[in-house]
């Protein structure tokens, strides 16, 4: 099974679906599935860009909106994650997943499904310690300030991935997994991006949730995107009681534009005898089940129930008794019906309404999803004035409702001070192709990290705009020492065999340009814009040349503008 993985998508499909394409022509393939890690910008009309945290000059419809009125269908099965520039007001609408256009899947705030009998995960937006444990209590109208709260990670989604014990293939957030670079080839790394090497070498780089996750889960692959840079690192973690040792590959692709490295072909086999379509998780909706109590719509502070004798109940890992139910809940059928339906009027460029209001309102898919499971439709809640939701804290001992977990230390590490002196590029500023001095090009760019190194496997595909032969990187079978009995039959894992041909898509594809927050514009300012993109002279590339859309933003000069 051949699956494509792309970085920021920032909503152009078009390009993207034209280079898988294109790579499917030449290389005689045919791609199963496209995972997005984030950015993907599912704009629906003019009033969904209102719910974007991106500077005005840099709003544009794009191309998402095609595929959600219908006038287009996405040719490959999609599935995506959230990430910081988002229609937040659409993805809130599916906080629990589901579709936004027909083959174009959201897992959710985060969530788990198969494919073929593959696992898939994914957690959606980024990290910030100051929202972190805070409910998800941001809705429509946004603020300045909740406009970009809504897309940062919270504690309750860690926790409910967490739960998870049973293998996971894939796993996907938009931020890297903090500590991720000291495993791959850091010099190449900060070769590319120099106004990392504070961050790196301080180890504050990425975010330390994805990082408990990569620990915990330890999935055959992790894909990132976020920083705009395509690296690849080979994580080997220490073994789990008498498991033998797990491997990761992670790999962070570049953003959607001409020349970047923004698309990777990733070759997993198929499962024997596993489900054509796409499928819920069971083990995951029992955990969705017994943590859904856990949930709120408040800002108040909140730690996860823990062994410290204040809760009755710590352990919400799911019984295989609560995975059957989920089947029973679902008459045994757990492929995800094909439910989509349009809640707002699609964009029309014929009839432009650019002081459209943005819309709020709830989505079939969640109230049919909730009402089998019995889970609570947060957007529901607040659109039929119920205010904050306070958590039922199973358990908890003493007054539950005055707000003392606050002072409960976290078992999740939410301070960030070690940034508070320096850019974070968790959260970098529009980056508009910003590109660092040339300077020192020729220089000697340093060996490879020696974790690296020693495992033997290297995901890079070289320079960009050539396109290698797959090279075959075995996984050892991943193995659980906690999966439940009888239940790997309806999981349907048999140890998978992974591999990853090493293929760089350099397609000149457009994208409007993107990214992210406030401090970072001062430590930019060093950098300079890499504006020749047109091809070398005498090259003798045959790919397709895709003109770029909204020419002017491109040539616009960038300025301080804040997110």
């Amino acid at each position: 099974m051949k699956i494509a993985v792309e970085g920021c998508c920032h909503g152009e499909l078009d390009k993207i679906y034209e280079t898988i394409g294109f790579l499917e022509k030449k290389e005689a393939i045919k791609v199963d599935l496209l995972l997005c890690c984030g950015d993907f910008q599912a704009a629906r009309n003019e009033g969904d860009m209102n719910c974007m945290a991106i500077p005005l000059k840099y709003r544009s419809m794009q191309t998402f909106y095609k595929y959600y009125s219908g006038e287009k269908k996405a040719p490959v099965l999609t599935i995506f994650i959230g990430g910081n520039h988002e229609a937040s007001n659409h993805m809130q609408e599916l906080p629990y997943g589901g579709w936004v256009a027909p083959n174009i899947y959201y897992l959710g705030y985060a969530g788990v499904v198969r494919y073929k009998g593959i696992r898939i995960g994914g957690a959606s937006g980024i990290f910030k310690s100051h929202d972190y444990r805070r409910g998800h209590h941001e809705f429509p109208p946004y603020n300045p300030s909740t406009l970009r709260s809504v897309y940062h990670i919270r504690n309750i989604e860690v926790f409910k991935l967490k739960q998870i014990q049973m293998p996971i293939d894939i796993f996907m957030s938009h931020d890297w997994p903090r500590g991720i670079y000291h495993h791959g080839c850091t010099a190449d790394l900060l070769r590319k991006k120099k106004f990392l090497r504070q961050e790196v070498e301080s180890n504050s780089l990425g975010s330390p949730a994805a990082e408990e996750l990569l620990a915990h889960l330890q999935p055959s692959y992790w894909f990132s995107a976020h920083l705009h840079v395509k690296f690849a690192a080979v994580k080997q973690h220490p073994p789990k009681a008498n498991a033998a040792p797990r491997v990761t590959k992670f790999l962070s692709l570049d953003k959607c534009l001409p020349y970047r490295e923004f698309l990777q072909i990733v070759d997993v086999p198929e499962r024997p005898g596993s489900s054509e379509g796409l499928e819920y998780d069971p083990e995951w909706l029992a955990i969705l089940k017994t943590t859904n109590n856990l949930q709120s719509t408040d800002q108040h502070p909140w730690n996860p129930p823990e062994n410290n004798g204040l809760h009755e109940r710590w352990d919400f890992r799911p019984s295989e008794a609560a995975m059957m139910q989920v089947v029973e809940d679902f008459s045994g059928d757990l492929a995800i019906p094909d439910n989509f339906s349009q809640t707002v009027q699609p964009y029309d460029p014929k009839r432009p309404k650019p002081h459209a209001s943005p819309s709020c309102t709830t989505n079939p898919q969640t109230t049919e999803l909730c009402a089998t499971l019995g889970l609570t439709d947060l957007y529901a809640h607040a659109l039929q004035g119920g205010g904050s939701m306070s958590r039922i804290q199973v358990g908890t001992r003493g007054d539950e409702d005055d707000g003392d977990s606050a002072d409960e230390p976290s078992e999740y590490p939410t301070d960030t001070s070690g940034l508070s002196s320096s850019y974070n590029p968790d959260e970098i500023t529009i980056e508009d192709e910003w590109e660092e001095e040339e300077e020192g090009k020729d220089e000697e760019e340093g060996s490879c990290n020696p974790k690296s190194a020693a495992s033997g496997e290297n995901l890079s595909v070289g320079p960009v705009g050539e396109v290698h032969t797959p090279g075959r990187m075995v996984l050892p079978a991943p193995k659980s020492d906690a999966s439940p009995g009888d239940l790997s039959l309806l999981m349907n894992l048999p140890p998978p065999s992974h591999s990853t041909p090493a293929v760089a898509a350099r397609s000149r594809v457009g994208a409007d340009e993107d990214d992210d927050d406030d401090a970072a514009a001062s430590a930019l300012a060093t950098l300079k814009r890499s504006s020749d993109e047109s091809e070398a002279p005498g090259s003798k590339d045959t790919t397709p040349r895709i003109k770029r859309r909204n020419q002017v933003i491109y040539t616009t000069v960038e300025d301080d503008e804040d997110e």
